[in-house]
């Protein structure tokens, strides 16, 4: 057999075994999708199972802690026939409509002062403790504040739900740059590269994981200060049906709209996955991967 022959042989051989590799790899990963959501699923199984039978049975009141099909019922109520502000989907839209403005307002907002401040010292030096200062202050006082200057209407909720996704997103970005290589902007500039450039195209995309790892905390934060902006005075809005239904002692009613935020926060947590994936589609993978940043 010629040397020719042998090599074409060898080849072929170790393209079938890379082929092979990688279908058992993709079956690995398949059957661990069906694990993972074999698990979710029981999981939910068992808690609203356990929940509804507790309730059947007198375990807990239903009157105080709801019933799963309760919850249903409600839902349904208000899909049908509105909640008194109005149309049930107008409230969930007013609510994600707050949420995305304050998300926006404090992502924009967080970037360029994270970047200024860990670019510039003295800035850094000067501005620090008062954004100390107010980054310790209770979020429901700025929140009764933003309520007293602006209002009952979307301004005084966009702007608490901005202030919450500031101070996630300006101490990321913050940390991202001072985390820069120097050598990299070193190089730059002895390439001849100007404050400005070496800012755009050494210091933001060496900061932008840092960036993008914080929307995700980012996103719930702009959630929750719109729901707290509407607990504190609102005329529209989920955070309203919930303390409605608090004062009414409608339990069925508050973890109705609980669920309800719950999943649009897992459906814009899904959008912000996909997003990364293609922010960050040139960095290579982890060992692992997991629903639950962090972990």
């Amino acid at each position: 057999m010629s040397a020719e022959a042998l090599s074409t042989g060898a080849g072929m051989a170790a393209a079938s075994d890379e082929a092979t590799l990688a279908a058992a790899a993709r079956a690995r990963v398949q059957k661990r999708k069906r694990e993972v959501i074999l698990g979710q699923v029981t999981v939910l199984f068992v808690i609203v199972a356990g929940w509804q039978v507790a309730a059947l049975t007198g375990v807990i009141d239903p009157f105080f802690f709801g019933s799963p099909w309760g919850i249903v019922v409600r839902l349904y109520d208000w899909m049908l026939n509105g909640t008194a502000y109005g149309s049930f989907w107008l409230q969930i839209w007013v609510t994600l409509e707050e949420s995305i403005l304050g998300f926006i307002v404090g992502v924009v907002s967080g970037i360029i002062c994270g970047v200024a401040l860990g670019e510039i010292p003295y800035l850094a030096d000067v501005f620090g403790p008062y954004i100390k200062i107010v980054n310790a202050l209770p979020r429901i006082v700025l929140g009764s504040i933003f309520v007293m200057w602006l209002g009952l209407g979307l301004p005084s909720k966009v702007l608490l739900a901005a202030v919450l996704v500031f101070f996630v997103v300006f101490f990321n970005a913050f940390q991202g740059v001072r985390s820069v290589d120097r050598n990299l902007i070193s190089n730059a500039r002895i390439l001849g590269a100007s404050r400005l450039q070496v800012v755009r195209h050494v210091v933001f995309p060496s900061a932008m994981t840092w960036i993008i790892a914080s929307l995700h905390v980012a996103l719930g934060f702009s959630i929750i200060g719109a729901i707290v902006g509407e607990f504190l005075g609102s005329e529209k809005g989920l955070g309203l049906v919930i303390a409605t239904a608090q004062n009414t002692f409608d339990a069925n009613g508050v973890f109705g709209a609980m669920l309800v935020i719950g999943l649009l926060a897992l459906s814009a947590e899904w959008v912000m996955a996909k997003l990364e994936k293609r922010l960050l589609a040139w960095q290579p993978k982890g060992n692992g991967d997991s629903t639950i940043q962090g972990l």
